[in-house]
């Protein structure tokens, strides 16, 4: 099922995601809807927050759906390791229409549980480093415009606002 994604400015965005305490029924539910949701947007990652659940769970797929061996889900991840820096031009689901050069390590290593409970360490460089610490923004309440200063900020925060009180947000 292809689930609503929130907007910048939705509550459930600026707080951070509790741990889920067991993989149920429900949680696979999640994921599944998580996947399809991330590709109909389509994006190549996707958090829990993001579509209303307050909980510790992202997927990514660089590949957008063309190499079902790229896509990983965590649940309840953790940084293992960052370093260097990249800036790149970044947008997000809950912010559309609107990018900004974001500074993100250069190499992120995340440790979580896969969907079957089993406990996984992946190494992402580049993109993968960007979008593992992306996802892992929204699971601690934040969104890219959150990393941004000054008058890029202000200028997005504004136009979001504006298309708030018009009803087009």
């Amino acid at each position: 099922m292809i689930r609503p994604i929130l907007k910048y400015g939705a509550a459930g965005l600026h707080h951070p995601a509790r741990d889920v305490e067991a993989i149920t029924p429900e949680i696979l539910a999640l994921i599944d809807d998580m996947v399809a949701t991330m590709y109909a947007a389509p994006g190549i990652g996707l958090a829990a927050p993001q579509v209303g659940v307050p909980l510790r769970v992202f997927v990514v797929d660089l590949s957008v759906g063309k190499d079902p061996a790229a896509q990983i889900t965590m649940i309840n991840p953790v940084f293992l390791d960052r370093e260097g820096m990249q800036l790149e031009e970044e947008g997000c689901l809950s912010v559309p229409g609107f990018n900004a050069t974001v500074s993100r390590p250069q190499r992120a290593v995340v440790r979580g549980l896969d969907r079957e409970g089993c406990e996984r360490q992946r190494e992402g460089t580049g993109l993968l480093a960007r979008a593992f610490q992306h996802e892992m923004d929204h699971l601690d309440g934040r969104l890219f415009v959150d990393r941004i200063r000054g008058i890029k900020r202000d200028l997005i925060v504004r136009k979001i606002r504006k298309l708030a009180k018009s009803g087009q947000w």
